[in-house]
């Protein structure tokens, strides 16, 4: 397990603040699902990008001030693809609409996310799926749940059997690294049973930790989409690590994250 995310001390307060983070961001997401509906139309990238924004602005009015409220100290993160450590304190690090695209493509693929990292450790962290009506929380040392029913990761020990997942790489990548990514999408697919690719990370997370998927990877990934599920997975029983199983933090250059079963043959696959 990643020292980064390793079990900390529960607090009551840390318990309160978690049920309270869940109203304001299924809050949000009620405000992003009466957006939700048909595509939307673009013609540049100019256009999308102010698209997307709008959706980001609808949910981050209503995030930034309650968040704000319930920890009047912490700093503010809501740079998707940014990465990397943060400085000390409290931060909340935001995705007001995880799979933004998908939303404005009318697939349901989307969701609103809120974690509190603490010394660059995430301490809680929610991630509400609107259009299902699905809220998974994890505490850090208290477990991961759906809906208030414990999480817990897939048992498989076989890769060969296993459900696999990764995201593409983000949009104007280097170009190494998306080479890296196809190939690594090749490897899987020799050795895993079924091979999904598709965007947002967070959901593919949501699922290892609720045993539905093996195993998740990801290249050059950012602080958004990687630490709620991390949280998730973790306290859920997965493991997680970089792609080749050493100890993940933000700064690292690849996330895995899988059930402890399979979890050296996926990095054995991906080191190849």
């Amino acid at each position: 397990m990643s020292e980064m995310l390793q079990t900390a001390a529960v607090t009551t307060s840390d318990a309160d603040l978690l049920a309270q983070t869940e109203i304001a961001v299924r809050t949000a997401g009620s405000a992003l699902r009466e957006r939700f509906g048909g595509v939307v139309r673009y013609e540049t990238r100019e256009e999308l990008m102010s698209a997307l924004a709008v959706n980001d602005d609808t949910a981050l009015d209503i995030l930034r001030p309650r968040l704000s409220q319930l920890r009047p100290d912490a700093g503010w993160v809501e740079e998707e693809l940014d990465g990397g450590a943060l400085p000390s304190g409290e931060w909340w690090v935001v995705d007001p609409a995880e799979g933004n695209v998908n939303h404005l493509h009318a697939l349901p693929e989307w969701a609103v996310t809120a974690t509190l990292v603490r010394e660059n450790r995430p301490v809680l962290t929610v991630v509400h799926l609107p259009l299902s009506g699905e809220t998974y929380t994890a505490l850090a040392g208290a477990g991961a749940h759906l809906d208030g029913r414990p999480l817990h990761v897939s048992q498989t020990a076989d890769l060969g059997l296993s459900i696999v997942a990764t995201s593409q790489a983000r949009p104007d990548e280097d170009e190494e690294v998306v080479r890296h990514v196809g190939a690594s999408i090749t490897a899987m697919l020799f050795d895993a049973l079924v091979v999904r690719t598709s965007v947002p990370a967070t959901l593919h997370l949501a699922n290892v930790a609720a045993g539905r998927t093996d195993a998740f990877w990801q290249f050059a990934g950012a602080r958004a989409d990687l630490l709620p599920g991390a949280l998730l997975v973790t306290e859920a029983g997965g493991r997680i690590s970089d792609a080749e199983g050493r100890p993940w933090t933000p700064e690292s250059n690849s996330f895995l994250a899988a059930a402890p079963g399979v979890h050296a043959q996926a990095a054995s696959t991906l080191s190849r």
